[in-house]
C-alpha cells in the first residue's frame, strides 16, 4: 500500500506563484519545490525573484523568473504563457501578490482606491481568469487566492485592503462554482497576522532599519490577538497553500481557509 502522504507530492506538476520575491510567496515557492513541483516565480522585484528561483533550484526542481505586474492583464497572461512555453502545462496558480494601501475610509482618494483595487482585486481576478483558461482543456488544476483575516474583523485604517480582500473571497467562491465543470478547484486562504515584510515595513525608521521598540510593541500586540499567544509565519500559510494545491485536498473547493491563530474570534 502506498503512503497516505503520497497525495502531497507534486512531481511533474507546474505551479505559478505571484508575489514570489518575498514573504508568503517566497515560502510557497519553496514548499512547492520541496514537494517536487516546477515553479513559475512572478513578482515586480527582480532581485527577490532571483533569490527565490535559486532556492527552488536548490530544492532540486526547475524554476523560471517572470517579472510581472499583476495589475496589467497583458503581463499576467504573458506570465501564464511563459509557464506553458517552458514546462508544457500549468497545474496550479497561487495569486499571492498584494499590498495594504492604508487610510481611513473618509480620507481615501481615487488614486489609493484605484491602486488598491488594481493590485488586490484585479490582480487576483486576472490570475484566476488566465489560470482557468490554461487549465480547462486538461480537465484539472487548482487555484489558491489570498484573502485576509481582515474580511472577518474590521480594523480602522485599512479599509481598501479589507474590502478588496473580501471581494477576493467571493471571487474565489464564484470561480469555484463556475470552473468545477472543468475539474478545476478554487479556494482562498484568509491569513491572520503573519510576520513578513508585508506587515513589518511600517516599523522601519526613515533610514530603512527596523525600529526595534516599535517592532517589539507590534509583536506583543499581535500575540495578544491570538488565544495561542503567538504570531504566524510565512511558512504557516505556505503549508496551507501546498495542501490546497495537492491531491490531499481533492474534495476541497469554493472554501475560505483560515490559519490565523484564532484571531478572528478571540475578541
Amino acid at each position: 500500500m502506498s503512503s497516505p502522504f503520497d497525495v502531497y507530492r507534486m512531481e511533474g506538476r507546474v505551479a505559478v506563484v505571484t508575489g514570489a520575491a518575498s514573504g508568503i510567496g517566497a515560502a510557497t515557492a519553496g514548499v512547492l519545490a520541496a514537494a517536487g513541483a516546477s515553479v513559475v516565480c512572478a513578482d515586480i522585484d527582480p532581485a527577490g525573484l532571483a533569490t527565490t528561483v535559486a532556492a527552488v533550484e536548490a530544492a532540486g526542481t526547475r524554476a523560471i523568473a517572470v517579472p510581472t505586474d499583476v495589475t496589467r492583464r497583458d503581463q499576467v497572461e504573458a506570465m501564464i504563457a511563459a509557464g506553458v512555453a517552458e514546462f508544457g502545462r500549468i497545474d496550479a496558480v497561487c495569486n499571492i501578490a498584494g499590498a495594504m494601501f492604508p487610510g481611513r475610509i473618509e480620507d481615501l482618494d481615487d488614486d489609493t482606491i484605484d491602486r488598491g483595487i488594481g493590485l488586490n482585486l484585479k490582480g487576483v481576478l486576472y490570475g484566476t481568469q488566465a489560470a482557468i483558461r490554461a487549465m480547462k482543456d486538461q480537465g484539472s488544476g487548482a487555484i489558491v487566492n489570498v484573502s485576509s483575516g481582515a474580511i472577518d474583523l474590521p480594523y480602522a485604517g485599512i479599509g481598501v485592503y479589507a474590502f478588496t480582500k473580501a471581494a477576493v473571497a467571493m471571487l474565489s467562491m464564484t470561480a469555484a462554482l463556475e470552473a468545477g465543470e472543468y475539474g478545476i478547484r478554487v479556494n482562498a486562504i484568509a491569513p491572520g497576522m503573519t510576520v513578513t515584510p508585508f506587515t513589518t515595513w511600517r516599523l522601519n525608521k526613515p533610514d530603512g532599519t527596523i525600529d526595534q521598540d516599535a517592532y517589539d510593541e507590534f509583536m506583543e500586540y499581535s500575540k495578544g490577538m491570538s488565544p495561542l499567544g503567538i504570531v504566524g509565519e510565512a511558512m504557516d500559510q505556505a503549508l496551507l497553500i501546498h495542501y490546497l494545491l495537492s491531491d490531499a485536498s481533492k474534495y476541497a473547493t469554493g472554501q475560505i481557509f483560515r490559519v490565523n491563530g484564532g484571531q478572528t474570534w478571540a475578541w
